[in-house]
């Protein structure tokens, strides 16, 4: 049996779901914004009191990769390597798009006649995304794009295309309707995928280096110096 602990923190949303094997034991989401840092850790010690469980019953850890908010994907993945490393159990990561195409992969009648295109608001007309089929095998790789009304048309000329997530609105916007695009802007990024999809990667052990895990942020992050004197 695998006790799997998944955190979702690469959005607004702080996400945290506790998993036997591949079924769910508890969800807890908060849509607050900051609200990772001081809620994260608690919402963690709140699921395991409520399933009757301690830290040290846990297998695994597995944590939202990103790409995603640079300070979310750190506060996630320090809470997610301090635990493993203090409970000496596997790290797992979870690619975010790969979780959010999941989710909607799930839940559609015949999955497999779609590609997915799962989108990620990067500012301005910058998405971050990739592109899958329905087994979650990559098409694209995940990179950042800059969104114009010939983005993807290679493959939506030869198939129909759901974009999905936050940036999908944005590119809705750029194109004529279509029969072999759909959007669904409102799917929301959640720990639940991240459990289901860990699990997979528990029974492979493929696992991270506890000690050298980075989150995929897929930009350099440029602080500016503080103008106070």
């Amino acid at each position: 049996m695998a006790l799997i602990l998944a955190l979702e923190t690469s959005s607004a949303i702080c996400s945290v779901a506790l998993y036997q094997n591949q079924e769910l034991l508890a969800l807890t989401e908060l849509q607050l914004e900051k609200s990772h840092s001081s809620h994260t850790t608690v919402i963690i010690s709140q699921i395991l009191e409520n399933c009757s469980l301690t830290l040290q019953d846990l297998s695994a850890v597995a944590v939202s990769g990103g790409p995603g908010s640079y300070t979310g994907l750190r506060i996630g993945s320090a809470i997610a390597k301090g635990l493993c490393y203090s409970l000496d159990i596997p790290l797992i990561e979870v690619s975010t798009l790969y979780a959010l195409a999941y989710s909607l992969i799930q839940v559609i009648p015949n999955p497999e006649y779609y590609l997915y295109c799962p989108m990620l608001d990067a500012r301005r007309m910058e998405v971050y995304c990739c592109l899958l089929n329905s087994d979650l095998q990559e098409l694209l790789p995940v990179s950042p794009v800059i969104l114009t009304n010939k983005s993807f048309e290679d493959f939506i000329s030869q198939n129909p295309v759901i974009f999905l997530g936050s940036g999908a609105s944005k590119f809705q916007k750029l194109i004529e309707n279509s029969p072999r695009t759909l959007f669904h802007a409102n799917v929301s990024l959640s720990a639940k995928p991240i459990g289901v999809l860990a699990y997979n990667k528990y029974k492979n052990h493929q696992f991270e280096d506890v000690a050298y895990y980075e989150p995929f942020y897929l930009k350099e992050v440029y602080i500016t110096a503080s103008n106070k004197s």
